[in-house]
């Protein structure tokens, strides 16, 4: 491949950015959600995962990932600066992705829309997880053309396997996939169970086993700790709590949780402790209206004093959170409805926030998510239209897309969960422009502005 046509070299000023961005951007204390991260790795290392309290605040599969470099002591720094590297070889698979569907021009211009797509930029300075699970996804991409290609007859086993790990390690990333996985595989056997011959079908199946396949330690041990089956986390209970919330200047965004002291040895004395060393916890506390703990304390501390007073768990707590959530919903079901209205504006444009200060900045998120949100309702009708002619693993991702973004949905959620799948949707409107639109940026008749305007003055 020539040298100016390969994406590793066309793409490396953007590396370079990245890397100067983090130099920049980069904290020298922990924040966010990167202690707790760091708190599971650090488990690990010692031979189990979850909290003695038994909280389960997100999967393996990041922490997984640090292990190495806390087994060698090196500076946490430098987990931070993977996240360069990561995203731009999630744009270079994105572009292999492409070009194996579309010409060179459709790779290039999708690619570099990825590239530039700023919304990333959030987490590219942090130990968080999203850099890593947009790296997961685009080569999950790759795999997935590769496997159902029907020219690599000799790879395709090769690629199966590997669609199918990437998909289970991304799962053990991003626990919300675990649902796609479980209600993918069932409807992948089920059509493969009626349609023996159908080789996609056959596939996808197989990919979606090997998924399973990666994601059942974790399961067990989940099992073992918990007593529950398919149980990935002990947060879904506490998400789904803040959208089931019924007043007017709350809008289902997760504002703060009671908090747990893990060195309790009663419910009694873990409310006291609570108490004692700040009962509430926040997220971006900065960035909330002043008052803030007043409001929420009269809202909601009633539930929070009914949740410290019989939880002395991580998994307790969960159980409690969801049964007070669901007791919301089923008083006032408009509100929750209303809430997940406003999921959809939190996850494409990262806005509506309970009692959160309005910024500027938020506008620019409108530009990038704009345009992908037009182009893809543009591409549900050709898509629709044609669906049998649609190669399947356009099909099988939009599948997986639909799944995730119906289930983000209903539990609260922000902008990140749509910038990790964003190469998802590229990959689609690639597809559906390269089969549907041409584009002509010159008139067809370069004369036809000017007999025009000789007519305008000959006939005022």
């Amino acid at each position: 491949m020539k040298l100016h046509r390969n994406p590793y070299f066309i793409f490396l000023p953007f590396l370079l950015f990245y890397y100067v961005f983090v130099f920049i951007f980069q904290k020298d204390t922990i924040t966010g959600d990167e202690d707790r991260f760091l708190l599971y790795a650090q488990n690990l290392t010692n031979g189990y995962f979850a909290s003695p309290d038994i909280t389960i605040g997100n999967g393996p599969g990041y922490s997984i990932f640090i292990v190495p470099f806390l087994i060698l002591k090196l500076p946490l720094f430098l987990i931070i600066l993977t996240n360069p590297i990561l995203y731009y070889l999630s744009i270079v698979f994105l572009f292999k992705s492409i070009r194996l569907i579309a010409p060179f021009n459709i790779a290039l211009i999708f690619s570099l829309f990825w590239a530039c797509y700023y919304n990333s930029l959030d987490n590219m300075h942090l130990m968080h997880s999203e850099v890593f699970s947009s790296f997961l996804i685009s080569i999950l991409l790759y795999f997935l053309v590769k496997a159902f290609n029907p020219a690599d007859l000799g790879k395709r086993k090769k690629y199966l396997i590997l669609a199918g790990f990437t998909f289970g390690y991304l799962i053990l990333t991003k626990v919300i996939f675990g649902y796609v996985l479980l209600f993918m595989l069932i409807v992948s056997a089920v059509l493969w169970l009626f349609n023996r011959s159908n080789l996609n079908y056959k596939k996808g199946t197989i990919i979606l086993l090997c998924s399973f396949l990666t994601v059942l330690p974790y399961l067990i041990y989940t099992y073992n700790l918990t007593g529950k089956t398919f149980y990935w986390s002990t947060t879904g209970g506490e998400n789904l709590y803040w959208m089931s919330t019924n007043y007017n200047d709350e809008y289902g965004s997760w504002i703060a949780a009671p908090n747990l002291p893990t060195n309790y040895t009663s419910p009694e004395d873990s409310a006291r402790k609570a108490q004692e060393s700040g009962y509430l916890i926040f997220a971006n506390k900065e960035n909330l209206l002043p008052g803030l703990e007043d409001s929420i304390k009269l809202h909601h501390q009633k539930d929070f004093d009914e949740i410290l007073k019989h939880s002395i768990t991580g998994l307790e707590r969960d159980k409690a959170f969801t049964r007070i959530a669901i007791r919301n919903i089923k008083a006032d079901p408009g509100n929750y409805v209303k809430n997940c209205f406003s999921n959809v504006g939190r996850i494409l444009f990262n806005y509506p926030y309970s009692y959160t200060r309005q910024k500027p900045t938020t506008l620019l998120r409108f530009p990038l998510n704009g345009i992908i949100t037009v182009l893809m309702l543009f591409c549900l009708i050709p898509t629709f239209l044609n669906w049998r002619k649609v190669i399947y693993p356009i099909r099988f991702m939009l599948f997986m897309l639909l799944l995730y973004l119906g289930g983000s949905v209903l539990a609260s959620a922000e902008i990140r969960m749509f910038t990790i799948i964003v190469p998802i949707p590229l990959f689609w409107i690639a597809y559906t422009m390269t089969k549907t639109v041409k584009i002509n940026l010159k008139f067809k008749n370069a004369d036809s502005s000017g007999d025009w305007l000789e007519e305008q003055r000959l006939n005022p």
